[in-house]
């Protein structure tokens, strides 16, 4: 009798020692995390890695099961530009891992540029699903406002000068500011949307956020930009809601998911705290779960 009971128990122990090694996004296609403007790989980041787009989030998702890539493309340039060097490099990380599909999340422009790479540059075989975290999806007003203030004589100028800084703080050059804020401008993307349908193959999802107080202690930087924004998006129809520098009507496009959760002391998630950049949005709300959900979301429906 004895011996029956400790071969039940090691029975036990067996079967739920095997049941406590899976992880939940085991069985997802690899993940593209795709950075916006002003981004980089994070396998590398910036000062020495110390600074991350994706403020560990990478590394979350793998330690939930998944294959993890963030393409590291020119970080000032336009969505075409952007969208073969982001093509290029997922084609080589697919090629090398024998991966067939990805799923793709991407914030900020990176959404347009994705969009743009899934529908004209061939990749809707190689994508299963497209989430939209804060993107720019019907543009942005303080894009249309940059263009307006500075005069085309001095654009040139600007350019020598943000190569140069790219120059040091990215080691690349040939990157375009006037091309990267004309790329974001409500106009221009609506005529990407036209000329870039959503493919029939692949799923599309939104995520996003707003401010609900631009204090400056919880949003130092975007609380500044906020009050452009909304008073953009009022003007031109898009409405006042906005992440610090991107309406809310924006940022949706295919089945519109929502944003994070959070508690009455956070006044709302802005647009660089929604990818926890440099660990910027970790204090104010719970970025593992929030990235987990729409990861979780990508792999039910690829």
């Amino acid at each position: 009798m004895k011996s029956l009971i400790l071969s039940l128990l090691a029975v036990s122990f067996t079967w739920a020692g095997s049941g406590s090694s899976s992880k939940p996004l085991q069985g997802s296609y690899p993940i593209v995390l795709s950075h916006g403007i002003l981004g980089f790989d994070d396998t590398k980041g910036l000062l020495g890695g110390a600074i991350k787009y994706w403020g560990g989030m990478d590394q979350h998702l793998r330690d939930q099961g998944a294959a993890v890539l963030t393409p590291g493309t020119n970080p000032i340039q336009s969505v075409q530009n952007r969208a073969l060097d982001q093509k290029n490099q997922i084609n080589t990380w697919m090629a090398a891992n024998g991966y067939t599909k990805v799923n793709i999340i991407a914030h900020s422009q990176g959404a347009l540029v994705s969009r743009y790479m899934i529908s004209s540059l061939g990749m809707s075989s190689k994508v299963a699903t497209m989430t939209s975290v804060n993107g720019v999806n019907r543009g942005t007003p303080v894009a249309d406002i940059a263009l307006a203030v500075i005069p085309s004589w001095l654009q040139p100028s600007i350019n020598v000068i943000i190569n140069g800084i790219s120059q040091l703080v990215y080691g690349k050059t040939q990157q375009d500011i006037i091309a990267m804020t004309a790329s974001l401008t409500v106009a221009n993307v609506n005529a990407l949307n036209n000329t870039n349908p959503n493919s029939a193959g692949v799923k599309y999802f939104s995520y996003g956020s707003k401010i609900t107080l631009p204090d400056l202690i919880q949003h130092p930087i975007m609380g500044f930009t906020y009050p452009i924004t909304w008073t953009g998006g009022v003007f031109n129809g898009q409405g006042g809601d906005n992440d610090g520098v991107v309406p809310l009507s924006s940022q949706q496009w295919g089945t519109w998911k929502g944003g994070p959760s959070y508690g009455i002391l956070t006044t709302g998630i802005d647009h660089i705290e929604a990818i926890n950049f440099a660990g910027l949005g970790q204090t104010w709300y719970d970025v593992k779960t929030y990235y987990s959900t729409m990861a979780s979301n990508a792999k039910a429906n690829q």
